[in-house]
C-alpha cells in the first residue's frame, strides 16, 4: 500500500515555472514506477512524464518534452515534477501515481495508487 501526496501547485504566469512534489508513505517506495498525469476541465487524464525505479529512464508526453523534468529522490519517497515555461493549456490537475514492477508505463490504467492532486493554473 502506498499513500501519495501531491504539492507545489499554484497559479504561474506563462513562462513561469514551479515544481511540483509528491511524497510517498508506505514501504518499499524504490520498487513502484512513478509517474505524473494531469486532467484538465472536460478532458480526459493525461499521461505527462514517468521515471523508472532506479531513475534511469524518463518518458515524457510530447506536449512537455523540453520543458517539464521529472524526478525521484528515493531516500525521500519523493518524486519531483520541474515545470517550465508553462503555458495556458498546461492547466489542469496534477496527480501523482505509483505502479507496481519494473516495466515504465504511459496508461492511467495500469497505475496501481493516486493521490489526490494538485491544481496548476497558467495565466496567460
Amino acid at each position: 500500500q502506498v499513500h501519495l501526496v501531491e504539492s507545489g501547485g499554484g497559479l504561474v504566469q506563462a513562462g513561469g515555472s514551479l515544481r511540483l512534489s509528491c511524497a510517498a508513505s508506505g514501504r518499499n517506495f524504490m520498487n513502484y514506477v512513478m509517474g505524473w498525469f494531469r486532467q484538465a476541465p472536460g478532458k480526459e487524464r493525461e499521461f505527462v512524464a514517468a521515471i523508472s525505479r532506479p531513475s534511469i529512464s524518463t518518458y515524457y508526453a510530447d506536449s512537455v518534452k523540453g520543458r517539464f523534468t521529472m524526478s525521484r529522490d528515493n531516500a525521500k519517497n519523493t518524486v519531483y515534477l520541474q515545470m517550465n515555461s508553462l503555458q495556458p493549456e498546461d492547466t489542469a490537475v496534477y496527480y501523482c501515481a505509483a505502479a507496481g514492477g519494473a516495466v515504465v508505463r504511459t496508461s492511467s490504467g495500469r497505475y496501481d495508487y493516486w493521490g489526490q492532486g494538485t491544481q496548476v493554473t497558467v495565466s496567460s
